[in-house]
């Protein structure tokens, strides 16, 4: 078993249950987690016996850039994108945060983590 991590993915994003939220946006950072059986890619040295993190890194950006009012379900949505089409991972963990939230408070983010198991 292995594990891969994409980290810091950056995004402009326009999450949020506020109005000003959908139009103005915001800045975001994302983090996945990933294991997976790694022996076989290990051995090959091939692309296909592997999870790709350019993969996960292109559904991070396809689902983020889909409004949603909770951050919860942006992940969820993630993370169901990821066990479909990476067959060789068996858990997926990723953690969304919403830099700077418009709380009325010196935050510097706001985060949210999930995981799912296949």
């Amino acid at each position: 078993m292995g594990k891969i991590k994409v980290s810091n993915i950056r995004v402009y994003a326009y999450h949020g249950c506020l109005r000003e939220e959908s139009i103005n946006g915001s800045d975001y950072r994302v983090d996945v987690e990933v294991l997976a059986d790694l022996k076989k890619a290990s051995i090959s040295d091939d692309l296909n016996d592997t999870v790709d993190y350019v993969l996960i890194n292109h559904i991070v950006k396809q689902e983020m850039a889909i409004k949603s009012k909770l951050l919860e379900h942006v992940a969820k949505r993630i993370l169901d994108r990821i066990l479909k089409e990476c067959e060789t991972v068996s858990l997926a963990e990723v953690t969304v945060s919403k830099i700077n939230p418009p709380i009325n408070g010196d935050v510097e983010m706001v985060s949210i983590n999930l995981q799912l198991t296949r």
